[in-house]
């Protein structure tokens, strides 16, 4: 799965990367320990242009169980039948602006948490989908979710699941309107391995309330 990560770049290095030809009210100040329920920044194909702008991260649906927590992973396995993922899917698709992520490795009867960012040092997006809803002060807001797949080989020592990052050459198609199930569900693999690296960090990232440079420092 995917429950935390870091988003750092500024504007100038987003632009460069993603090509995101307008922005509508992004934050970019840096992020060290992004939660769910909490403000991401998200690319979308509005049709005409590539938009920067935030959603809440919680895919919630009108008819969703307020008592229970909105999703904030989706199985690249099964997001394209499950009825609650099936029409975003197809429609409403966007992309997770990250520079890393977190994850926690079981010893025994601990958790240690690494940082797991790529080589490149360059800022990345999550395979995501969409959904727009209305808050109880009758607001319209975008509430998105994270795609998850099988890890790859440095990830499946710390975890069975990894989030789908979408390489350079994948974006575009994730983002356009036209494209066919067959050929979104093609994307949804697992990054390589040998253009990621990990490292242990320090349990600070624990509680959501620690967003400071610390929780990227490495440990040993």
């Amino acid at each position: 799965m995917c429950g935390r990560f870091v988003r750092t770049s500024p504007q100038a290095v987003i632009v460069d990367e993603f090509g995101v030809e307008h922005f509508v009210n992004v934050d970019f100040r840096p992020r060290y320990n992004i939660a769910p329920s909490q403000q991401v920044e998200t690319i979308i194909n509005d049709g005409t242009e590539l938009r920067m702008g935030p959603m809440l991260w919680g895919y919630t649906t009108s008819s969703a169980d307020k008592t229970t927590p909105a999703p904030i992973n989706a199985r690249a396995e099964s997001v394209a039948t499950m009825p609650v993922f099936r029409d975003a899917f197809q429609r409403r698709r966007c992309l997770v602006v990250a520079d890393g992520f977190y994850e926690w490795q079981k010893n025994g009867g601990t958790k240690t948490p690494s940082f797991i960012h790529l080589r490149s040092q360059r800022p990345f997006g999550f395979a995501g989908i969409w959904v727009s809803t209305r808050t109880p002060m009758d607001q319209r807001v975008g509430t998105c979710a994270i795609l998850t797949c099988a890890p790859n080989e440095l990830m499946a020592p710390i975890h069975n699941r990894m989030p789908v990052i979408l390489p350079r050459n994948a974006r575009e198609r994730w983002l356009d309107r036209s494209a066919d199930a067959g050929e979104l569900q093609a994307l949804l693999t697992p990054f390589p391995a040998d253009e990621m690296e990990a490292y242990p960090v320090s349990t600070l990232v624990n509680s959501p309330r620690n967003d400071v440079p610390e929780c990227i420092a490495p440990v040993s």
